[in-house]
């Protein structure tokens, strides 16, 4: 939709300038914010169309993944941006550097160096996606995990958030973000 490039919305792209950061990474927390600043265009716009374009058209009649995900942007109100953190970034390419060479899928940490550098109060990976669009709307409809706990988080009060996006031994890539107050 071109309501999209209305001026307000550049604001949130608040990773512009994160010199530490990926392009992928930085357009994570720019799509991130989009959706937060306006679920509900963001429901009306790019998530209707997400199911045919993405080739997965089974998600268009899937009543709890897809269906409700639509439902909770609609009414959600607008959240606060979030902000790129170095803390958070160090924290979540630690963990997707370590589970992508082991081939590790989960939140714990296993070796010392990302237990040292955990920086985070919420969590979320995202396994096979390197598109950005894909990793987030992978997070938000959340298929097959039935608390919906990446939404829950990717859509909760945080302040500022570290995205690393790195080889994967069994995905062939994997993502972390991780969110901080």
């Amino acid at each position: 939709s071109e309501k999209w490039n209305e001026v307000k919305y550049n604001s949130c792209n608040t990773a512009a300038n994160a010199t530490y950061m990926s392009k992928k990474e930085k357009d994570v927390i720019y799509i991130l914010n989009l959706i937060r600043t306006n679920p509900a265009l963001f429901a009306k716009t790019v998530l209707k169309k997400y199911p045919a374009l993405s080739g997965n058209g089974y998600l268009a009649d899937d009543e709890y993944y897809f269906k409700s995900l639509v439902d909770t942007l609609l009414t959600l109100p607008a959240k606060q941006i979030l902000y790129p953190d170095n803390d958070c970034f160090i924290s979540a390419k630690a963990h997707a550097y370590q589970s992508g060479i082991t081939g590790y899928v989960g939140h714990e940490r296993k070796s010392t160096d990302s237990k040292l550098k955990k920086h985070y109060f919420g969590e979320c990976y995202e396994y096979g996606h390197s598109d950005p669009l894909d990793i987030i709307l992978a997070l938000l409809i959340d298929e097959g995990i039935p608390s919906l706990g990446h939404r829950v988080v990717c859509l909760s009060d945080y302040a500022k958030l570290g995205v690393s996006l790195q080889p994967h031994k069994r995905y062939g890539t994997n993502t972390v973000l991780d969110f901080y107050y």
